[in-house]
């Protein structure tokens, strides 16, 4: 159900602080609606969605339901996601008492439909991709709104309500409701098998793909990923591999730790050269792709080729946390053995080449790894472990179920001895806690190691917790 949204009728998102949510809400809040959630977090999200007007309620429960329905002339329309449960004690009184309900992909196809959108689809890069967008719209004097997966440097924030004709949206297919969406221009990043727990196969996945491209006005694509060019009829391509019969391109001239310079092209011709701040390959794609979608929307090659070097990536993809006691110590999303192996090349070029946008050039990496799902470990546990032995020192959080019921055999010990098995001499760590965790950190890093945190759960959590530790120097509990 797509809503027609009225500004006369409120709107209640239940698990107001998870990151596609209160994009939207902020949004909304800064449009003049009326905007109400709960969240029994508290956090720096929260506290912005309360500056913008947001009424936030720390109870989940059937009074919450009575205070947002209280005083109003319309009844409030509540949103939920993918994550709020039946059994949620405010979902069931909503319900109950009549109200009605849409998922957050609901309010989302709403926003794109009544404005010129662009929306970023793919297995991976999509937060970036759509992050560099939105900023590059920005910098260029766009002012775009913005629905991002991840907390846009430039904005402070995942979301933005700004005064351009554009809208930048990263859409998600971890639940297939992206096939909602009908953006003006789609654009699909690489497609790889992912969130087994709704995709029983990569065919499935692929027709999910390919009914969001059908409902795109126009179509731009990843030429470099094979799936792409197989299954997908796009109007536009990018690549960082070839130039021939390539709308958008670019030739890497040269690959640092603190990023790549590189010649860009249209239609088979050089443009102008780019000097993005971004390492890695992977970068150098959703930058790719980021020009192109800009360009597509009439944005001088000139504007953007001075804008890029002020460009940097959403929070939690290569996010440095800080220096704890000589090691630098880097956040990060990675919860695929793609975006794990890509993640991990990026940091081993900075300790490869001498370059490096940290504070220092890391002398050695230490992976610190959390699984994310049973289901998602038991598809890709050889592919996680292939990609992790590429550091010095390999140390496994905790599985992160994210409410799935475990699978017999699968676990971060048997990660750890399937990486054991791939190099016997690779020193492997498995903690049973997190704060087990920063203890082995602190035992197995040395000054000048980059302490490299991946995963989807709450690994982020990695930093306070060395910051806890009683004594920086502890050595390691045997």
């Amino acid at each position: 159900m797509i809503p027609q949204l009225d500004r006369h009728q409120p709107l209640h998102f239940i698990g107001v602080g998870g990151i596609g949510m209160s994009a939207l809400a902020g949004i909304l809040a800064e449009r003049g609606f009326a905007v109400s959630g709960s969240d029994p977090r508290d956090n720096a999200v929260l506290s912005n969605l309360r500056r913008l007007g947001v009424r936030v309620f720390r109870e989940q429960s059937g009074s919450t339901v009575a205070a947002i329905c209280s005083g109003t002339s319309m009844a409030p329309l509540v949103v939920i996601s993918s994550a709020v449960p039946e059994t949620n004690p405010e979902l069931k009184e909503a319900r109950r008492v009549g109200l009605k309900i849409c998922h957050r992909s609901d309010v989302l196809a709403a926003l794109i439909q009544n404005q010129a959108s662009i929306a970023v689809a793919g297995s991976h890069g999509k937060t970036t991709t759509s992050s560099l967008i939105a900023t590059l719209l920005a910098a260029t004097g766009h002012d775009p709104t913005a629905v991002i997966g991840g907390i846009v440097p430039a904005f402070g924030s995942n979301g933005r309500s700004g005064k351009g004709r554009l809208l930048v949206a990263e859409a998600d297919e971890s639940d297939g409701s992206l096939v909602k969406f009908k953006p003006g221009l789609g654009v699909l990043t690489n497609v790889e098998l992912d969130h087994t727990d709704h995709y029983p196969d990569l065919e499935a996945l692929i027709g999910t793909l390919r009914r969001f491209a059908g409902r795109s006005g126009r179509l731009l694509a990843n030429h470099d990923c094979a799936i792409l060019r197989e299954h997908f009829d796009a109007q536009h391509w990018w690549s960082i591999t070839t130039t021939e019969g390539i709308d958008f391109a670019a030739v890497a001239l040269e690959e640092r730790g603190d990023g790549t310079t590189a010649e860009f092209y249209e239609q088979g011709q050089p443009v102008g050269r780019i000097c993005l701040p971004l390492p890695g390959r992977h970068n150098l794609s959703n930058a790719v792709a980021a020009l192109a979608a800009c360009r597509l929307e009439g944005v001088a090659f000139a504007e953007l080729q001075r804008a890029v070097a002020g460009l940097k990536p959403p929070g939690r993809r290569f996010d440095f946390r800080g220096i704890w006691n000589g090691r630098l110590v880097v956040d990060d999303y990675a919860h695929h053995p793609s975006e794990v192996a890509a993640t991990l090349g990026m940091a081993q070029l900075m300790v490869g080449s001498g370059r490096s946008p940290l504070p220092q050039v890391p002398r050695r990496l230490v992976a610190v790894f959390q699984p994310h799902r049973y289901s998602r470990t038991a598809q890709f546990l050889p592919g996680f472990a292939e990609a992790l032995r590429n550091a010095h020192t390999v140390l496994i959080a905790p599985l992160y179920a994210a409410g799935e019921a475990p699978i017999d055999g699968v676990s971060s010990q048997a990660l750890a001895e399937a990486i054991r098995a791939l190099d016997p001499t690779l020193p492997v760590m498995v903690a049973s806690s997190l704060d087990e965790l920063a203890v082995q950190v602190a035992g197995c890093s040395v000054e000048g190691d980059l302490v490299l945190a991946m995963g989807a759960g709450d690994v982020n959590s990695l930093w306070d917790r060395l910051g806890q530790l009683p004594d920086p120097s502890l050595e390691l509990v045997a």
